[in-house]
C-alpha cells in the first residue's frame, strides 16, 4: 500500500493538509509557487520538504478545486 504524500489530521496545522512527515501546508507551497518561487527555493527553506512532496501538493489543489463547488468572486469595482 502506498503511503499518501498529503495528510490531514485535527492536531497538526489545525487540520489544513500538510506534506506528510512535515508542517508545511499545501497552502503555503501554492501561495509561495504563485509568489514566483520555484520548486527548488522552496525546498531550499524547507529541508524536510521532498520535491515529490511538493508536486503531491498541487496535484492536491488542483483535486480539490475540482468539486463541484461554486467559488464567489468580487465584482471589479470601478
Amino acid at each position: 500500500m502506498r503511503k499518501e504524500l498529503i495528510q490531514s489530521n485535527p492536531s497538526v496545522m489545525m487540520g489544513k493538509p500538510v506534506v506528510a512527515g512535515t508542517r508545511v501546508t499545501v497552502e503555503l507551497i501554492l501561495e509561495k509557487l504563485g509568489a514566483g518561487e520555484s520548486i527548488d527555493q522552496i525546498l531550499e527553506e524547507h529541508p524536510r520538504l521532498t520535491r515529490e512532496g511538493v508536486l503531491a501538493a498541487i496535484r492536491f489543489g488542483s483535486k480539490v478545486l475540482r468539486a463541484d463547488v461554486e467559488y464567489p468572486v468580487a465584482e471589479p469595482v470601478s
